[in-house]
C-alpha cells in the first residue's frame, strides 16, 4: 500500500463535508473583490481623483499601513490596493480552516484512526486536506480572474493567482502547525497569529515605504502579494516566492506526518491540574478558552489603536470626495466625518466581534461532539452549569474585547473616552445576538450549529459590503447591527438595545431549555 492510497476517497468526502462552508467562504471573498471595481468608480471616477488619491496616499504612512502601497490609478489597480491584502488574508483563513479540519480535527475526534484501519495511505489524509484547500483557492482564482478580465486580463490573472498562492502557502502552514499540535483549536489559533504576525510585518513596512520595498514588506507572504503589482507592470518572478515557500512548507509537513503516530504530536499537550483552579466547570471552561480570550483582547486592542490613529486622515482623504463621504455616513451616521470614520470603524469590530462570539459558544459543540463533555457531565454536573461556564466567557469576552478595543480607540485618537467607549459598548446587544443564535442553533439542532459561522459571515458581508453597494435598508436592516445608534455623534437610542438585548436573553433561554432536553450527541 503507497502512502498516498484512499486519497481520492478522503478528497471527495471532505468536498462533501465542507459543500457548504467551501463555496460561502469563497463567494464572499469574490464577492468582496468583485464588487469593489463599480463603488471605486463612484468614489473616484476622473483621473483627477485618482491622481489626488494617489498624492495623499504618498504622504499618508497611516493608511499605506491599513491597506498597503498602490501602484497604479486604473480601476484594476485600485482594486488590488484596497482588497487585496484583506482578499489575501480571507483566503488564508479559509485554508487554514480547511487544513485544520480535515487533519487535526479528524485526529482529536478519533475518527482519524477507524479512517486509517483502513485502506488508506500514511499521508492521504494531509493530502486531501490540502487538495481541498487548492479547489477552493483554485475556485478564488478563476473567478477573481474572470470578473477582473474586463479591467485588463494580465492584471486579473495575477490578482487572482497571487490570491490562490497566498491561500495555498498558509494551507500549508497550517498542515506544519496540524503536526506539532495536539488541540484543533491551538492549531487553528497558531496558523492565525502566524497571519496577524504576516500582517503587522507588512503594515509595518508599507508605513516605513511608500514602495513596497521595505525588508519588512518581503518577510510577509501579504507582502508578496502587493508587489506582486496586479494591473500595475506585473512582477511575475514574486510568483515565485510563492512557489519555493510553498514546496518548502510541503515538504516539512509531509515529513512531520511520516515521522508521528496517529493523534499524537511534536509537542504534546501539557497535563493540567486536576483540582484547585479546574475544582468548577467554569474554572473549566475559562482554562479552554483563556487562550482565545487573550488573542481577541489583544487583537482588539491593536485595532482600535491603529484605527484610532487613522480617523483624521481618513477624514480628510474624504472630506473632498462625495461618495466617499456618503459612503462612511451610511455605515457611522450623518453627524460629522470624523464621528462618522468612528462609528464606521467601530461597528466593523462589532460584526468582527461576532466572529469570536460565534466560535466561543461553539466550544460546546466541539467538547460535546469530541465525547469529553460525557465524563464532566456524568459527575455531580448539570448540563445548564456545565454551559454557563462557557456561556459567560463568550458573551463577557465580548464585553472585554469591545471595551479594550474602546480603550484602544482612545490612546490612539486622543479624544474623550466616554463617548467612544460608549459607542463601542453599544455594540454588545447585536453581538450577543449573533451569539444567541448560536446557542439556539446547539441547543437544538446540534447539526446545524456551524451554520452559525454562515450567519455571522452574511452579517459581515452585509455590514461591510452593503453600505459601499448603495444596498437597500431594508438589506442593511436584516443584521442586528443595523439597528444600532451610531456613536459617537447620534443621540442614543435606548429602545432598539434594549430590544435587542431581550432578544439575545430569549435565544440564549430557548437553546438552553432545548439542550437540557436532548440527547448527547457524539
Amino acid at each position: 500500500m503507497t502512502a498516498l492510497a484512499g486519497t481520492g476517497t478522503l478528497l471527495r468526502f471532505a468536498l462533501r463535508r465542507d459543500r457548504v462552508m467551501i463555496p460561502v467562504w469563497v463567494a464572499v471573498n469574490a464577492l468582496m473583490v468583485l464588487t469593489m471595481p463599480n463603488t471605486l468608480e463612484g468614489l473616484y471616477g476622473t483621473p483627477a481623483d485618482r491622481a489626488d488619491l494617489l498624492r495623499q496616499l504618498d504622504t499618508n504612512a497611516s493608511l499605506r499601513a491599513l491597506t498597503g502601497p498602490v501602484f497604479g490609478d486604473s480601476l484594476g489597480a485600485l482594486t488590488a490596493w484596497r482588497v487585496g491584502v484583506y482578499a489575501g488574508a480571507l483566503a488564508a483563513v479559509t485554508s487554514l480552516l480547511i487544513v485544520v479540519r480535515h487533519t487535526r480535527d479528524e485526529e482529536e475526534s478519533g475518527r482519524q484512526e477507524l479512517i486509517a484501519s483502513g485502506v488508506v495511505g500514511r499521508r492521504a489524509s494531509l493530502t486531501a486536506a490540502l487538495l481541498a484547500a487548492g479547489v477552493a483557492n483554485a475556485v478564488l482564482a478563476l473567478l477573481v480572474t474572470a470578473g477582473l478580465a474586463g479591467h485588463g486580463a494580465t492584471g486579473a490573472v495575477a490578482l487572482g493567482t497571487g490570491l490562490g498562492g497566498v491561500g495555498m502557502l498558509f494551507a500549508t502552514t497550517a498542515a506544519i502547525v496540524a503536526q506539532l499540535t495536539e488541540s484543533a483549536r491551538l492549531a487553528r489559533g497558531l496558523t492565525a497569529a502566524v497571519l496577524g504576525a504576516a500582517f503587522v510585518l507588512r503594515a509595518a513596512g508599507d508605513s516605513a515605504h511608500g514602495d513596497g520595498s521595505s525588508p519588512l514588506t518581503w518577510l510577509s507572504p501579504l507582502g508578496w502579494l502587493e508587489n506582486l503589482r496586479p494591473f500595475a507592470d506585473e512582477r511575475w518572478w514574486v510568483l515565485g516566492l510563492f512557489a519555493g515557500a510553498f514546496a518548502l512548507q510541503l515538504v516539512i509537513a509531509y515529513g512531520l506526518a511520516g515521522r508521528r503516530d496517529v493523534g499524537l504530536s511534536f509537542l504534546p499537550t501539557r497535563p493540567g491540574p486536576a483540582s484547585g483552579r479546574l475544582g468548577s466547570t467554569g474554572a473549566l471552561a475559562w482554562r479552554l478558552q483563556r487562550g482565545a480570550v487573550a488573542g481577541w483582547s489583544i487583537g482588539f486592542l491593536l485595532a482600535g489603536v491603529v484605527y484610532g490613529g487613522l480617523t483624521d486622515g481618513a477624514a480628510d482623504l474624504v472630506r473632498d470626495n462625495d461618495k466617499a463621504r456618503e459612503i462612511f455616513e451610511r455605515m457611522g451616521g450623518q453627524s460629522g466625518l470624523t464621528d462618522a470614520f468612528l462609528a464606521s470603524m467601530i461597528g466593523m469590530l462589532g460584526l468582527i466581534a461576532s466572529l469570536y462570539i460565534v466560535g466561543s459558544v461553539l466550544r460546546l459543540h466541539g467538547e460535546e461532539t469530541s465525547g469529553r463533555a460525557e465524563p464532566v457531565l456524568a459527575n455531580a454536573v448539570g448540563r445548564l452549569h456545565w454551559a454557563a461556564g462557557h456561556l459567560l466567557i463568550a458573551f463577557g469576552g465580548a464585553a472585554l474585547i469591545m471595551l479594550l478595543a474602546g480603550l484602544g480607540f482612545v490612546a490612539g485618537h486622543g479624544k474623550e473616552a466616554g463617548p467612544i467607549l460608549g459607542a463601542c459598548l453599544v455594540q454588545l446587544p447585536a453581538v450577543w445576538v449573533i451569539g444567541g443564535l448560536t446557542v439556539l442553533l446547539h441547543g437544538a439542532a446540534p447539526r446545524l450549529a456551524p451554520a452559525a459561522w454562515g450567519v455571522a459571515g452574511a452579517v459581515l458581508l452585509i455590514g461591510w459590503i452593503g453600505p459601499a453597494l448603495d444596498a437597500p435598508q431594508a438589506v442593511l436592516d436584516l443584521s442586528p447591527f443595523g439597528h444600532l445608534p451610531k456613536l459617537p455623534g447620534q443621540a442614543m437610542a435606548w429602545g432598539p438595545v434594549l430590544v435587542l438585548s431581550a432578544l439575545a436573553a430569549a435565544l440564549v433561554a430557548a437553546g438552553l431549555a432545548a439542550l437540557r432536553r436532548r440527547d448527547m450527541t457524539t
